[in-house]
């Protein structure tokens, strides 16, 4: 008998998703009372999964689903963004007019096939999972159906994803082929030796997840689906399918594989150094600061995949160190972005900072926290986020890697530097608005705190992340 303890999340964000597709069919205007209660779900779903935090492993359906510490971290970093996304977008969504019952609903289809993608133990039950995220996702992406920008970027997406899924399929029929099975414990068990089957099998799921973390070269959806895309969709993007896909690189490559680390480490480590540098020297010539978040993303993920790279549980725990707090940096940066409003009009090009310190100066200085802890400056947190990656590298030795990472993250000072140099020193623009809701300055002020006091306690979430030993 399967003890259906360990799925309620799963179970309750289903009915949940059901109750309030039937209240905004049968209910009209209802669009209010489905975002609250998307919200409040969430809230519940968070605490559902905070009950599940054990280091235990516990398998259930045939083993084909896994709930462990790793899981259930990420599946609470997760909702936790999922939360203060929606926070922080209200007045956004209602302002451009996609303020609608399909909105919220969509947004948790995509985290509840990114929560069964986590706990995946099973290439059948994580191309379900990823299928339920990126069916979700190619309508955000083209939410904004009055926009053109919006409607190209969905279908962009959508034609570029189909293909990455394609070939990630491949990728498991292949592996499936040569192991005769599906399940990761049972993949490992029997490959006895190197068979240029798996290998292939393993590079074109590489590529697969590659394309759903953008890192190059599977990067080119990346910078016309993040200006496209409404503003919170961009935020959504930017932040929870990273987390995902990270998850099952982590759980895809170190247990049915860790026995053909020679075959994948390199592919990694070749994905990595190309991520990192093509996202800090393209990012440069950027004006939009949506696209400029793109390609930043690149080279934050080159970063957490350098991590991946070493082969080690220390790896392992830095990289989640560091998607745990790249996931904080996004949620300011885009906080900010949502309070450039002027007479119902959002601005996300970089000119439109000209002089934004003389106008909203506690607005300026949570933006130039931020971008300096993107950046990598000391005390912030992104400083350590970057340091304990490094520490990772260099420990096994690989200092090529190290060097690299550390030239990008001098190339990438310069495009955040140079923003905080409009702010502060260019001429002054029309004020904007500041009619902002609780939500959004909530989000705004625990993140930017966050990143702040981050080097005042810095083995809190390193204590916590330490309970993950995947070798």
């Amino acid at each position: 008998m399967i003890n259906l303890n360990f799925v309620y999340p799963e179970i309750f964000l289903s009915i949940s998703l059901m109750v309030m597709l039937l209240i905004g069919v049968f209910k009209k205007e209802s669009s209010n009372i489905v975002y609250i209660l998307s919200i409040f779900s969430l809230i519940i779903l968070l605490v559902l999964n905070f009950n599940l935090f054990d280091k235990r492993e516990i398998y259930l359906f045939n083993e084909g689903f896994k709930i462990d510490f790793l899981s259930t971290f990420m599946k609470v970093l997760i909702i936790s963004s999922g939360i203060f996304v929606m926070l922080s977008s209200s007045i956004y969504l209602k302002a451009t007019k996609i303020f609608k019952i399909e909105y919220p609903i969509l947004l948790l289809s995509s985290i509840l096939g990114m929560m069964i993608m986590i706990s995946s133990n099973d290439l059948i039950v994580f191309y379900m999972g990823l299928e339920l995220q990126s069916l979700a996702l190619y309508v955000l992406a083209s939410f904004n159906r009055d926009n053109q920008l919006s409607s190209e970027s969905g279908l962009k997406y959508f034609v570029l994803s189909a293909l990455s899924s394609g070939l990630l399929l491949y990728g498991c029929s292949l592996i499936y082929g040569f192991s005769g099975t599906t399940n990761f414990n049972q993949i490992s068990l029997n490959i006895n030796e190197v068979q240029y089957g798996l290998t292939l099998g393993i590079v074109f799921i590489l590529v697969g997840l590659s394309f759903k973390i953008s890192a190059v070269p599977f990067h080119m959806w990346a910078p016309d689906v993040y200006a496209g895309s409404p503003t919170s969709v961009t935020m959504f993007f930017a932040i929870l399918p990273k987390v995902a896909a990270l998850t099952v690189f982590i759980k895809f490559l170190y247990i049915p594989f860790i026995n053909l680390i020679d075959q994948w480490q390199i592919i990694l480590i070749f994905l990595s150094i190309s991520s990192m540098i093509f996202g800090a020297v393209a990012a440069i010539g950027q004006e939009n600061l949506k696209r400029l978040m793109a390609y930043s993303s690149i080279s934050h993920m080159g970063f957490a995949l350098a991590g991946l790279s070493v082969g080690t549980n220390e790896g392992i725990q830095s990289s989640i160190v560091y998607v745990s707090i790249y996931l904080v940096m996004n949620l300011a940066f885009f906080s900010c972005l949502f309070m450039l409003k002027r007479n119902n009009s959002y601005f996300e090009n970089i000119d439109d900072l000209s002089g934004l310190s003389k106008n909203h100066p506690l607005l300026s200085l949570s933006m130039m926290i931020t971008l300096f802890s993107l950046a990598g400056i000391p005390p912030l947190a992104g400083f350590f986020a970057k340091f304990y990656i490094f520490l990772a590298v260099v420990k096994e030795e690989m200092y090529f890697l190290a060097i690299i990472g550390l030239l990008s993250t001098v190339i990438a000072a310069f495009y955040y530097l140079r923003i905080i140099k409009i702010i502060y020193f260019d001429p002054e623009k029309e004020k904007f608005d500041s009619d902002h809701n609780i939500g959004l300055k909530f989000t705004l002020i625990i993140s930017t705190i966050l990143i702040l006091i981050y080097f005042v306690f810095p083995s809190s979430l390193t204590n916590v992340i330490s309970n993950i030993n995947i070798l």
